[in-house]
């Protein structure tokens, strides 16, 4: 197996499963091993310029490897490189801008001398370690690039780079078991935070963990719930859509699909990705992918006619130059939004860029140039034999007088420098740990024994130590440092692709999204009324599942849905919700109702037995009416009260019976008000009272017409024991106890004003609560039985003289008094509300009707209207011919 390959294969291995202690003993192995190369084995070319201490460089300068046919016997061929990379070709630029200034500058590092070697990976992670592995164990025979058999030099200190992460990953790896300090301007991958697993590993470029976190304020922000994920088949892409759709969900977010672009970017599995897209419904997706995946993907979505989507940019592509120059592209992409780190103009860059020619004297050193210039103007170079892989067939030679100002393309163009800036301050950052090394006092140094590191010989753990102190402020005012992790301050621009008149697609910074600051709310800035939305729109697309539940509703999960999938349901009587998107609605205090949106808690409605409504105007004007009419029989009676109907029928006792019957009439209008303590105290005491007064009154009548005419048999003295003193006694009796009733009753247990408040009812219901129902039950027991004894006296009473025989009218008024007070018991436990009012003031109304019109009634009939027999011979003709009989 081809030495390469099972450098790969064992990498793969050791970092998944083997201990840190075997990782030391198999990269020692395989470096060992690597020393050891067969002569005559090609070496990978490399950019190198001599200096008192050499940085090592790895750069993804093509896209793609063309991997060799390999068989058992054949001497396995070098690999060939594909599809170069403009801005990649520029990043490696970058660095040896930045070292080549660090060195004609002098202040930063005098007297001392950078140099550099530079290797293409090609955007693989076994040709990143091949590099690795020559930028760390072997130097180039100064005959050709053949090794030295046998012959291992530790010359490079530390390496800037890869790109990639799956390409760190690999290159990590090994560095972090021999502690040389890799520090990456593009690698963004959580993983590598991992100390314990990468402990050399260092970045200018902010973790993922971050920008995922800056995607997800943005989703929060702008109330997207139903977010497509789409993610490279590669580290970068998995681990930072994996992060994403997690904590996405947190939010109370769903993700409508995560797919994932393979690496060989067939058509069919694109092809299915975009008809996903389509059959979702969503509207808003997260393309987390670097930009030749994405590339991939937006070829399919043009050729499938997908249009309206809000595409959503991973910092890999958020301004990449072969997605935003190629005019196809513009009428899917405007609009989109991405977080980009942040960018710098670096001064003297462009010059710098542009100097490249291929007939300078150091041409010949740079195996790049080459394949980048014929790349760049689409001709070929007269190279030498053994370099006819960069020729392109078919394409004009190339005289090497071209100038590379006179053409626009991603290399020259220095306006979004970002990455670039990134590659700027990782050289810096390794210069100024260089300082600090040699800063050091003597006998006050950070090693063993307070010792300072050999600036002659730089070992790469010391020099890992001081680039983890770094922290210095550089030309631009931006800090530089890490944290515990290797991991650089997070800071984003976000950017909005937005078309111009002039058909450029320009990237326009919307917003800034900084990790230190302390209030989370507060990290994602964003200025809304700049951005552009996809389909030239300037509202925010809507991307949910289902509609925003406004108040008054609460959300209810569909079955089988995802949770961002919902019913929006009306609150409940009685319960509200005063935001969208409520999960639940808020059950209202007893003393509140929902309003008819379900949006606010108002008072619920007070019911009462009122003068207002039409049921209490109604019996009010039955009991003025009865008021009235007894008021009119009390005059009619004191007219008239010489007469012999009058007089026959006791006028004290009728007049006291009219004044109670109009108490009776009074104490209902009490019932007809709002409860109040006081009303409460005499609703049931006065009406107690007055009744009983009222049948003590009839008692008492009762018990004289019985006893008048038992007086008459001969020998009979009884008459002389009921005369009116007596009666007083005996009404005075009746009502004292009722009085003492009532009084014990508002001593012990008053009644007082109540509210019952339903929860299922809008209104709040005021009554007068009893306090006892035991005294309640006592005061009408004892009107009952007094009512009982009238009618028995009545009855017994009613084979008296017709034209004297009150006791028939008693006992019919006694019979209706019953019969109401009967039906009122079950009427009252029946009603509900102020109805169980309405029904005490009604029976209250119609005994006492009853009474004034069975005892008065006649009376004031022949007093008006047959005054011919308001006669004492008419009275007392019956009488006489009774006694015959």
């Amino acid at each position: 197996m081809p030495q390469a390959l099972e450098a790969k294969t064992k990498v793969s291995s050791c970092s998944v499963d083997m201990s840190p202690a075997s990782h030391r003993i198999f990269a020692y192995d395989l470096y060992q091993d690597q020393c050891e190369i067969i002569p005559g084995t090609m070496s990978l070319p490399a950019l190198e310029k001599k200096g008192d201490i050499i940085l090592g460089g790895l750069f993804s300068l093509h896209d793609m490897v063309v991997e060799p046919s390999l068989s058992f016997t054949s001497t396995p061929p070098s690999t060939q490189c594909t599809r170069f990379n403009f801005r990649t070709f520029r990043w490696m630029q970058t660095m040896i801008f930045a070292i080549e200034e660090i060195n004609r500058k002098g202040n930063l590092l005098p007297n001392i001398t950078l140099g550099y070697k530079i290797y293409d990976s090609c955007s693989t992670p076994h040709q990143a370690l091949k590099a690795v592995l020559e930028l760390r164990g072997t130097e180039n025979n100064s005959a050709g690039n053949t090794h030295q058999q046998g012959v291992c030099h530790e010359s490079i200190p530390a390496v800037i780079g890869d790109g990639g992460s799956t390409q760190s990953l690999v290159v990590a790896h090994f560095l972090g078991v021999f502690h040389v300090p890799q520090v990456s301007y593009f690698s963004s991958c959580a993983c590598l935070s991992d100390k314990n697993k990468f402990p050399a590993f260092l970045r200018t470029m902010p973790s993922d963990f971050f920008q995922v976190d800056a995607l997800l304020q943005l989703v929060k922000h702008f109330g997207w719930t139903w977010v497509g994920v789409i993610a490279g088949d590669d580290d970068y892409g998995r681990g930072g859509a994996n992060i994403f759709v997690n904590e996405v969900t947190k939010l109370g977010a769903c993700v409508a699909l995560h797919e994932i672009i393979p690496k060989n970017r067939a058509q069919s599995t694109i092809s299915s990705i975009v008809s996903n897209i389509q059959s979702s419904g969503v509207w808003v997706i997260l393309v987390f992918a670097v930009e030749q995946d994405a590339a991939a993907l937006f070829d399919e979505v043009l050729r499938m006619e997908l249009a309206g989507i809000q595409w959503l940019a991973s910092e890999a592509w958020s301004t990449a130059a072969i997605l935003s120059t190629p005019r196809k592209y513009h009428h899917i992409l405007q609009g989109s939004m991405g977080f980009a780190i942040r960018r710098a103009d670096i001064p003297g860059l462009r010059d710098f860029l542009l100097r490249l020619n291929p007939l300078s004297s150091d041409a010949s050193n740079d195996p790049f140039l080459a394949p980048f210039w014929e790349e760049v103007f689409q001709c070929s170079l007269g190279v030498e034999a053994e370099d006819q892989k960069y020729n392109t067939e078919g394409n004009p030679p190339c005289s090497g007088t071209e100038e590379l100002g006179s053409i626009a393309n991603i290399y020259s163009d220095v306006s979004q420098l970002r990455i670039s800036y990134n590659v700027y301050n990782a050289v810096y950052a390794l210069a100024h740990a260089i300082k600090a090394m040699r800063s050091c006092v003597k006998g006050k140094g950070p090693f063993l024994q307070q010792a300072c590191p050999d600036m002659d010989s730089i070992k790469p753990w010391q020099l890992l130590h001081y680039i983890k102190q770094v922290k210095y402020f550089n030309t631009f005012g931006d800090e530089t440092k890490f944290d515990g992790n290797g991991d650089p301050r997070a800071m984003y621009d976000l950017v909005n692709w937005q078309l111009k008149p002039n058909g450029k697609m320009d990237f326009v910074t919307v917003g800034k999204f900084d990790e230190t600051t302390a209030a989370s709310h507060h990290k994602l800035q964003i200025q809304e009324e700049n951005i552009l939305w996809a389909g030239n729109q300037t509202k925010v697309p809507l991307s949910v599942c289902s509609n925003v539940c406004p108040p008054g509703t609460r959300k209810a999960i569909r079955p089988n849905f995802p949770i961002c999938c919902h019913d929006c349901v009306v609150c409940a009587a009685g319960e509200i919700s005063n935001q969208t998107d409520a999960i639940e609605c808020i059950q209202c205090l007893p003393e509140f109702w929902s309003s008819a949106e379900k949006t606010a808690c108002i008072p619920k409605q007070m019911e009462f037995l009122s003068f207002s409504d039409t049921m209490g105007i109604i019996l009010m004007v039955i009991s003025l009416t009865g008021i009235f009419s007894t008021c009119f029989v009390a005059f009619i009676f004191y007219c008239h009260r010489s007469t012999p109907i009058v007089r026959a029928n006791n006028s004290e006792l009728s007049f006291l019976l009219l004044l109670s019957l109009t108490l009776c009439f009074l104490c209902s209008l009490i019932f007809i008000s709002q409860p109040s303590k006081l009303s409460c105290l005499l609703r049931h005491t006065a009406f107690g009272i007055t009744f009983v007064l009222c049948i003590s009154c009839i008692l008492g009548k009762t018990i004289v017409v019985l006893i008048a005419f038992k007086a008459t048999l001969p020998g009979s003295h009884v008459i002389k024991w009921f005369g009116p003193l007596q009666q007083r006694i005996i009404i005075t009796c009746c009502t004292l106890v009722q009085v003492i009733i009532c009084t014990v009753w508002l001593v012990v247990a008053p009644p007082m004003p109540q509210k019952l408040m339903p929860r299922d009812s809008p209104i709040v219901i005021l009554l007068c609560d009893k306090g006892s129902h035991l005294a309640y039950a006592l005061v009408l027991g004892y009107i009952g039985l007094l009512a009982f004894l009238c009618l028995v006296l009545a009855f017994l009473a009613r084979k008296l003289p017709d034209n004297f025989n009150e006791a028939r009218i008693i006992t019919f008024s006694m019979i209706i008094f019953c019969a109401v007070w009967i039906a009122f018991i079950p009427a009252y436990i029946s009603s509900p509300g102020k109805y169980s009012t309405v029904t005490e003031v009604f029976a209250i109304l119609a005994s006492s009707y009853g009474l004034l019109g069975c005892i008065f009634a006649p009376k004031c009939y022949i007093i008006l209207l047959r005054p011919e027999k308001n006669t004492r011979k008419h009275l007392m003709s019956k009488t006489s011919t009774s006694k015959r009989f």
